[in-house]
């Protein structure tokens, strides 16, 4: 994990090594003050030499600049580290989950990717930050104070030593007992996220059925179990303060009641007296400043072991050796395809799929719910890999592709599509960066979009907010179609893509895609049999299997399914899933 998480440090190298070594010049800057101090008053106060104070003070007075000048350059370069430590690790994550497959994917909830990008990687540069600066200012200061103690009065500094080692176990005890709720606190935060996301995406729907009392108790048990657990670790850990204090003040009674003794006896001075109380302070402080760090560490551990998940996840889909960079044309062959989507699943979603489809030509898709239709189309960009058989593409079977080129050759258009904040050409141009305002019109008029967009204030300039919640479903469906094919692909598939728009404006888009796009291979996955009929020739699904495929009218001939579920449409008794539909 340390090596995984090291090598995010990249170019911040430099700054990780200077600031520990900023901490330990400003530490030796505080622990020669305390000698120079007993200087002053041995030296100077008690046998009345000003010209020793001043000269002593003005050495105090430099080491105290030096050790601000340490100090502030242990701080900024300590922030400037421990901030690109956490950069780097978020870019890496996210470059890392931009080469996931679906599947891997599916392993991680949005919520909980979002947990790691923020919440995690803050806690881990918090971490860090606090390893570079007190992880190394802590020990040194303390082992100095002790040592220069045990050079004052070794019988005096016994008492420190007796104090730290008690202090020590305590301390170990109190970080042990809150570092088991600290672990079960971080993956509550994916909840609570989740709660947050869903209520916000889905505020419409919330609002609509009257169910922010629902939300609000759901956000509150999710908020309720961190709290829970946080108020059981925080009062573990607040044992800290008290027993701190208690350590503190019991070693200042009784090395003053001891000191005071010895200063009686002339075995001690009262300047070395002054020094030691001073150390005795910065030995207890530093080490309750270690067990601090310890608790940092312990809570920070949890969320570094959930960011190296996303860092060490390879991804299911990778790309061959030697990739083939060029797709030849839009023709389609399933050979023996099954699929499952995990690996040891008793029954495939797709089972012996042989299917063979011309470049060029227009095939439409049906099945009741679940049929697989979507699995089907999704092996064909890669997006998941066969289990079985082989899926072939331009002749080629689509694992020898390089996937950047396969995908940019296969443009998909969901039921939901999502559209991003920003002009309807900023969105529109996610099809192809280069495209010209000319070619975004022209795509838009295929897919009847244009017509809307001029009805617009600042037409094709409008601006979209964030999930287009400011156009309709089918108006975004018809943006989101306008942008598939402004990347030109060899193959289309419109994912029941047109169940938001009218008739006759699905009839009209694709009567424009036989005119207009002839050479692209076209998939049109539809509920409706009107949105297929006119396909070249059309599958029928049943099951993760292929009950019919052909022509309308082979189909309406050979095919019960396809017969009852146009008849049942044509009466104007149901869609697919309703009579005849699987």
């Amino acid at each position: 994990m340390l090596k995984i998480l090291g090598a995010q440090i990249k170019e911040f190298k430099k700054a990780s090594i200077v600031t520990p070594m900023f901490m330990i010049g400003e530490v030796i800057m505080e622990m020669i003050i305390p000698l120079l101090m007993a200087s002053i008053i041995d030296d100077g106060v008690n046998a009345g030499n000003m010209q020793h104070i001043y000269m002593i003070g003005g050495l105090m007075l430099v080491a105290a600049l030096l050790g601000l000048a340490f100090g502030v350059g242990g701080g900024v370069y300590g922030a400037k580290a421990s901030s690109g430590f956490a950069r780097n690790l978020r870019r890496a994550m996210y470059e890392r989950i931009q080469t996931f497959s679906f599947a891997n994917i599916d392993k991680f909830s949005t919520s909980g990717l979002v947990t790691r990008l923020t919440t995690d990687v803050t806690n881990v540069q918090n971490a860090y930050q606090m390893i570079l600066r007190m992880c190394m200012r802590a020990p040194v200061s303390l082992i100095i104070a002790m040592v220069m103690s045990f050079l004052i009065s070794p019988r005096l500094a016994s008492v420190y030593l007796i104090a730290v080692l008690l202090l020590g176990c305590v301390l170990a005890v109190i970080v042990t007992n809150a570092t088991k709720h600290f672990n079960q606190a971080f993956p509550k935060y994916d909840d609570l996220n989740e709660s947050v996301q869903e209520n916000v995406s889905a505020i419409r729907v919330v609002k609509a059925y009257v169910r922010e009392d629902y939300e609000n108790e759901k956000f509150k048990k999710a908020s309720g179990n961190i709290y829970r657990i946080f108020c059981k670790a925080e009062g573990i850990v607040a044992w800290n303060s008290p027993v701190m204090n208690l350590t503190v003040y019991a070693c200042i009674i009784l090395i003053s009641w001891m000191g005071a003794h010895m200063i009686v006896q002339d075995s001690l001075t009262t300047g070395n007296l002054m020094s030691l109380l001073t150390y005795c302070m910065t030995i207890l402080m530093n080490l309750m400043m270690l067990s601090m760090i310890f608790v940092m560490i312990t809570m920070s551990a949890a969320s570094a072991r959930r960011i190296c998940e996303v860092l060490t996840e390879e991804p299911d889909l990778a790309n061959p050796a030697e990739p083939v960079m060029e797709v030849a044309d839009g023709s389609i062959r399933f050979e023996h395809v099954s699929f499952s989507y995990k690996k040891d699943a008793d029954t495939p979603v797709l089972k012996d799929i042989n299917l063979e489809i011309r470049s060029g030509e227009t095939i439409g898709i049906i099945g009741g719910t679940g049929s697989a239709k979507s699995s089907l189309v999704n092996l064909i960009s890669r997006l998941y890999d066969v289990t079985e058989g082989r899926l072939l593409v331009g002749g080629l079977d689509v694992r020898s592709y390089d996937m950047e080129v396969l995908r940019n050759q296969v443009a998909v258009v969901l039921q939901n599509n999502v559209l991003f904040s920003g002009t309807i050409l900023e969105n529109l141009r996610w099809g192809d960066l280069e495209a010209s305002e000319e070619e975004c019109r022209r795509a838009c008029r295929l897919a009847c979009a244009d017509e809307f967009i001029q009805k617009m204030p600042q037409g094709y300039n409008t601006y979209i907010e964030q999930g287009g919640t400011n156009v309709s479903g089918g108006q975004k469906q018809r943006l989101c179609i306008a942008r598939a094919l402004l990347k030109k692909p060899k193959i289309l598939i419109l994912d029941d893509s047109t169940s938001a728009v009218d008739t006759a404006t699905d009839a009209r888009i694709r009567k424009a895609f036989a005119q207009e796009i002839p050479g692209t291979t076209k998939l049109i996955i539809a509920q409706r049999v009107s949105s297929v009929e006119q396909a070249d020739r059309i599958i029928v699904m049943n099951e993760g299997e292929i009950n019919g495929f052909g022509t309308h009218e082979e189909l309406l001939a050979s095919n019960e399914i396809y017969r009852d579920v146009y008849e049942s449409q044509t009466n104007g008794n149901g869609d697919f899933d309703e009579k005849g539909g699987m």
